[in-house]
């Protein structure tokens, strides 16, 4: 049988030394459990020492890490915590088992944390090595319930490390680097976010009003209730069976599993006969709408066509929207009133809402020519969210070839 490598797939150019396999308990000095002050004693919970707890690390994020609580030193001796030293790296072992992160100042955390301390490897590359090292393990058991991990079994846990500290240091900074790069799209995602659903808020007129808080210069009439049947056109989509499925060459379904963010996306594709298709092909501009789903959360998810898709038509529980300002409709479907609008006509029993009802929900318009400001507004927003959430997804799918190439 060929023995498995010790050497990672890629290095940096100048590195040859064979890597070692190692336990974990031999890249520190010393570790640290954690506990938690008693929560009745205020005193306890007014001092000056950072105190983590499970929740305040995010998932896939080793660094810049929030924390929400702060102890006293008489916190500290009233408990199992302890003052860790700056610079270890913090494991959830049980609730949120996996996160993990390296903290540059002292801290205590609660009782779910193993703390690496004294760290005998460069900070970033250990970090790393663990993160990589935890994350196969979960990986390998995906689908199986982890509650939790003891001190005995993560120290023992073996990962294979390179001795060179020159390599280790642009190991660890490349990676710090990705992720620095992915959490900065993260931010500038979630603050696009943020402005698109306040504008949500302000561009649309609230309850009662007939004119929203925010308009362009130039606009001043009431906008008109209508419903919306009168506005846009519907098209239903194909029911179809088993048999009329193939594995290529025909024409594309779309489903909810196609609609994630206000986006159409490629996964989980499904190709029916051609020859079975009675339903008219999606349009650039066309906005397609889940009407029947097994979870109500997902009733009233949509996406509008923004590229051409030739050979291709929507699954029976969506429904497809046509209109003459299709970005404004897009947006009204992202606003609180039609949130509130598929909550009101959601059937009793069943998650669905009838094509009379989406006919017939109310919503005020503005003149076309306001229709067309607001949704070119919000058609812009769309992009800049887009186009961040397209790089945070390209430099994660960077960052995770490269874990699986330059770690052992």
């Amino acid at each position: 049988m060929e023995n498995k490598s010790t050497n990672p797939e890629i290095r940096f150019d100048g590195f040859k030394e064979d890597w070692e396999e190692k336990k974990l308990e031999s890249i520190c000095a010393n570790t640290y459990g954690g506990g938690t002050p008693s929560t009745s004693n205020a005193e306890f919970w007014s001092g000056n020492i950072v105190w983590l707890q499970s929740s305040d690390l995010v998932e896939g994020q080793v660094f810049d890490v929030i924390p929400r609580k702060k102890i006293s030193k008489n916190g500290v001796s009233s408990s199992a915590a302890k003052i860790i030293p700056a610079n270890s790296i913090a494991i959830v072992t049980r609730v949120g088992v996996g996160k993990m992160a390296i903290i540059p100042y002292e801290y205590a955390t609660s009782q779910d944390f193993l703390s690496l301390t004294s760290l005998k490897i460069d900070k970033m590359y250990a970090t790393y090595s663990v993160w990589n090292k935890i994350q196969s393990e979960l990986h390998s058991v995906q689908g199986t319930s982890i509650k939790g991990i003891t001190k005995e079994e993560l120290l023992s846990k073996k990962i294979t490390i390179t001795s060179n500290k020159t390599e280790q240091s642009q190991i660890g900074t490349n990676f710090k680097h990705l992720d620095h790069l992915i959490n900065l799209h993260q931010k500038k995602h979630e603050k696009l976010s943020r402005v698109k659903k306040a504008m949500l808020e302000k561009m649309f007129p609230k309850k009662g009003a007939y004119t929203p808080e925010i308009r362009f210069e130039g606009f001043d009439d009431k906008w008109e209730e209508k419903n919306l049947g009168e506005v846009v056109d519907f098209y239903s989509g194909l029911t179809y069976s088993p048999n009329d499925i193939v594995k290529k060459d025909g024409t594309l379904v779309l489903r909810s599993s196609n609609v994630k963010n206000g986006e159409i996306i490629q996964t989980d594709n499904v190709f029916v006969k051609n020859n079975v298709i009675n339903c008219q092909n999606v349009k650039i501009g066309d906005i397609i709408v889940v009407v029947r789903n097994g979870s109500r959360s997902l009733i009233g998810k949509h996406a509008q066509i923004k590229e051409k898709m030739d050979n291709t038509v929507i699954g029976a529980f969506m429904t497809g929207i046509s209109s003459e300002q299709p970005s404004f409709i897009n947006a009204l479907l992202d606003s609180p009133r039609f949130i509130k609008e598929v909550e009101k006509n959601l059937g009793a029993t069943i998650n669905q809402i009838t094509t009379g009802a989406f006919k017939n929900m109310e919503f005020l318009f503005p003149t076309n020519k306001e229709q067309i400001k607001i949704g070119q507004y919000f058609n812009k927003l769309d992009n800049l969210i887009s186009q961040h959430n397209t790089q945070i997804e390209k430099l994660k799918n960077i960052k995770k070839a490269l874990l699986e190439k330059m770690f052992v």
